[in-house]
């Protein structure tokens, strides 16, 4: 590891790229239109781009993304809920990338984090990019049919108990997390209400999520998840391609 990025940051913020990576990978197929299955992927890919620089920072990534057990895993609780409908996916995408786009932004901004700020530099045009299609998508089912507007209600309000956790502090990475909610908050207010969605009401820092998934505590369909993305690599140890 080079010594101007801390372990856990670097970590933690991969994690989080390489498990959403994986989820959006899951639309392969199954995507509604041709269109949205092609931007799903390269979402899917830009994430994983920022998942093996990270994860490189801390050693191999290999054995990182592949050998590791559950509870060594430190990304948030929400990248790694199932799909659902395909509102499910947006709601998700639209609370993750909001905020992924504040945090790289002020990294991007900010010298003090070595190899972080390079990564962020980078990233943030393409964060830009998956905000702006989940708002578009919001926007579009928001503000569709009666049918579109309450499926999409629905997972904005399913959602809402994981986003707490985004804001927990992450050692390594010196921003003002307060403000950064704030911020966030305001951007997806702003969004939801284009929409003519309703902010969800209900808790966001339940004491059993707030900070769960960064000290490795995660919910159960993570583990499923987990032994899909690792079995060809388990089942084939030392194996190259």
């Amino acid at each position: 590891m080079t010594a101007s990025v801390n372990t856990a940051a670097a970590l933690a913020l991969g994690d989080d790229a390489l498990v959403l990576s994986h989820r959006l990978g899951e639309w392969a197929g199954h995507a509604p239109v041709l269109e949205e299955e092609v931007a799903l992927a390269n979402i899917a890919l830009d994430l994983l781009g920022q998942a093996r620089v990270l994860l490189s920072l801390v050693g191999d990534e290999d054995e990182l993304a592949f050998l590791r057990e559950e509870r060594a895993f430190r990304n948030v609780q929400l990248v790694e809920q199932p799909n659902g409908d395909f509102a499910h996916t947006i709601a998700r995408q639209l609370y993750f990338s909001t905020y992924q786009r504040l945090l790289y932004g002020r990294l991007s901004a900010d010298g003090g984090h070595g190899d972080l700020t390079g990564l962020a530099a980078k990233a943030v045009k393409e964060v830009a990019y998956h905000q702006d299609h989940a708002e578009q998508w919001t926007l579009r089912l928001g503000d569709g049919t009666p049918e579109s507007h309450e499926r999409m209600q629905r997972a904005c309000e399913a959602l809402w108990r994981f986003t707490g956790e985004l804001f927990q502090p992450v050692e390594g990475v010196d921003v003002d997390w307060r403000e950064l909610e704030s911020d966030w908050l305001a951007s997806v207010s702003a969004v939801l209400e284009r929409a003519t969605l309703s902010l969800p009401e209900g808790p966001r820092n339940t004491a059993w999520s707030a900070g769960a998934g960064r000290q490795g505590v995660h919910t159960e369909s993570f583990g499923r998840m987990l032994a899909e993305m690792q079995h060809l690599h388990r089942s084939h140890p030392g194996a190259s391609w």
